[in-house]
């Protein structure tokens, strides 16, 4: 067993190079630029969106007030006839990416603290290096990756933006597994 605090540096050094490996890959214009395609006739979806004043969140539309209410025949007209949505709806004004950024990067350690506790309660110090990668790599990837799929499975998120975003985390596992691998204590 290998203590928390003998991994801080690990924890801390991964975080900087998924950080960074990120930024690279959500700044190249080539791999996340389809991800949201406009929605056609925006500026009509505008203006009709607009005067109902809707407070940030998650929706669901239609929306039955009761699992009776789904049954009804008239729900189900509604569902047939659609739109059916799930969006999000963000505040007015400029999306700033300072909060996001720090987030992700607080996100990015905490990431790290579970791969240090899983991988330190299964190996003692002075582990050979790819020992140490699989253990790491496997907790980094179920971090970064598992929970994206069910966005997919349950949501109808695009599986293609789930698919890069799996290929993503795979990447991120790699870097956080190489720095566990190369810092492990001995």
């Amino acid at each position: 067993m290998t203590a928390l605090t003998a991994l801080w540096l690990p924890i801390l050094v991964s975080a900087v190079f998924v950080f960074i490996a990120s930024s690279m890959i959500h700044m190249a214009p080539l791999w996340h630029r389809k991800d949201y395609p406009a929605v056609p006739n925006q500026e009509a979806l505008r203006a009709a969106f607009a005067p109902l004043g809707i407070p940030p969140g998650d929706y669901l539309v239609p929306r039955a007030a009761t699992h009776a209410d789904m049954k009804t025949p008239e729900f189900q007209e509604k569902m047939n006839e659609g739109p059916v949505l799930m969006m999000t709806v963000l505040k007015p004004g400029p999306m700033g990416m300072a909060q996001p950024l720090v987030l992700w990067f607080l996100y990015c350690i905490v990431v790290g603290i579970f791969v240090a506790l899983v991988t330190g309660r299964a190996l003692p110090p002075g582990t050979m290096y790819i020992r140490v990668f699989k253990f790491a790599g496997t907790t980094a990837f179920c971090c970064y990756v598992i929970a994206l799929w069910q966005m997919s499975i349950w949501y109808k998120r695009a599986w293609s933006q789930t698919i890069k975003s799996t290929i993503d985390g795979l990447i991120y596992a790699a870097l956080t597994a190489g720095t566990f691998g190369w810092l492990w204590p001995h």
